[in-house]
């Protein structure tokens, strides 16, 4: 470890907040072309979403079109707090990406989740002389298809918002579901998962045991498929999606994205694969003009401790005192990916951690000025603005990853916390 990596780790050991700016990270071109998951895949993903439209349409009626995409909103008031709380001013334009109020399941995870979810059911269905790709997949929501996919079992492990969209999509659908929860996983969203009709299962450990009895349960059943948050490619690229779907929006809005007017994305992390996947979308879309941070909990540095080490996935939070116990319970993560390890080892611009206090400030404060109600993990970005220097004419997009479907109850009591 070099000096600067050991004097960032020393502090995070003491649980200090920290900045890091990636000391190996590379040209976007350079990291791109070595790996094996190449833009054709994330185009073809999108391709996949687009068929399905139509029975997303018919299942879940309040995405509109069946697409299910969240808005691009600029924040003044929040920016304005900011830089008066930071007491430095933020350079260029905030907005929000609100994945928060993504329709189906209200956060980030509606990406990645539901879209392996529906990769699996067009296998199946393909394979077993049912569906062709020319259909219209509406019809997938008929009665013959729910008692065919009633033969099958999706399995995920889960902190909540993974085994939310998992759930809700794979139970419309007709599978059988089962989500292993850890510790840190809400009980309003596992009573929100049984009511939706998946099964779940609770343990005292944390998320990466969750996942070990996940996979072990689906070693034992042929007609078992186990989506695995740690290594998953399908749900790396159903995350990277959004990287096209954000370009859309950015035109739109007339906002350029060139040397003279950078992009900086604030994305919160827990093992890694929404913000890696996102991350890699972006720098595909925008190359070097785009700057990517991701954040953890100072109670959950995982993905950072593996940058920092080398280790990748070989390294739990616990291995260096850390307790991996944080209120931003999608955040919770003791060992990060071994694959967005890999691509974000020098294509991640850097990392910068927070302390739950300051997540509950910053949910409190977007809710007063901008009327925004988020969870705690998906405040995390919004602290990325007043902490990362930028260009003078950047664009900064805080990606807010969950929020919508939290009851008012308990958001309430979230908001009270973030108070002064």
């Amino acid at each position: 470890m070099d000096e600067y990596n050991q004097k960032i780790f020393n502090e995070v050991v003491k649980l200090k907040p920290v900045l890091w700016q990636n000391p190996k990270k590379e040209s976007s071109d350079k990291v791109l072309a070595a790996l094996d998951i190449k833009f054709a895949d994330i185009k073809e993903a999108e391709e996949r979403l687009k068929r399905f439209a139509p029975l997303i349409k018919k299942l879940f009626p309040e995405t509109g079109d069946g697409i299910i995409e969240s808005p691009l909103v600029e924040i003044p008031a929040m920016k304005r707090e900011l830089e008066k709380t930071a007491g430095r001013k933020i350079k260029g334009q905030l907005y929000l990406k609100c994945d928060s109020h993504l329709k189906i399941a209200g956060s980030i995870k509606a990406r990645g989740g539901i879209y392996e979810v529906l990769k699996q059911a067009e296998k199946l269905a393909l394979e077993n002389g049912l569906l062709s790709v020319h259909d219209d997949y509406a019809k997938l929501a008929g009665e013959k298809f729910k008692k065919f996919f009633s033969q099958y079992k999706i399995v995920v492990g889960s902190t909540g918002n993974l085994g939310l969209s998992i759930g809700t999509m794979a139970t419309a659908l007709g599978f059988k579901v089962t989500v292993h929860m850890s510790r840190d996983a809400k009980e309003w969203k596992k009573k929100l998962l049984r009511s939706r009709g998946a099964e779940v299962v609770e343990h005292s450990e944390d998320y990466g045991k969750a996942v070990e009895e996940g996979r072990k349960q689906c070693q034992e059943d042929p007609r078992a498929y186990f989506i695995d948050d740690e290594n998953s490619r399908d749900l790396f690229l159903g995350y990277s999606v959004a990287a096209l779907r954000l370009a859309e929006r950015l035109k739109e809005k007339g906002i350029v994205v060139d040397g003279d007017n950078p992009l900086y994305v604030y994305l919160p992390c827990g093992v890694g694969g929404a913000p890696g996947g996102i991350t890699f979308g972006l720098k595909h879309v925008f190359r070097d003009y785009v700057h990517c941070y991701f954040v953890e909990p100072t109670h959950s540095p995982s993905m950072l401790l593996g940058l920092l080490t080398g280790k990748y996935n070989r390294i739990h939070v616990n291995d260096c005192g850390i307790d991996n116990v944080t209120e931003a319970d999608g955040l919770a993560v003791g060992s990060p990916s071994a694959l967005v390890s890999a691509m974000a080892d020098k294509l991640v611009d850097g990392i910068y951690t927070i302390e739950d206090s300051k997540l509950f400030r910053l949910l409190a404060v977007l809710k007063d000025t901008e009327n925004i109600k988020v969870e705690p993990s998906a405040a995390a970005g919004l602290l990325g603005p007043v902490i990362v220097d930028s260009g003078e004419n950047a664009a900064h997009i805080c990606w807010a990853t969950g929020g919508l479907l939290l009851p008012d109850e308990i958001y309430r009591d979230m908001y009270a916390k973030g108070k002064p």
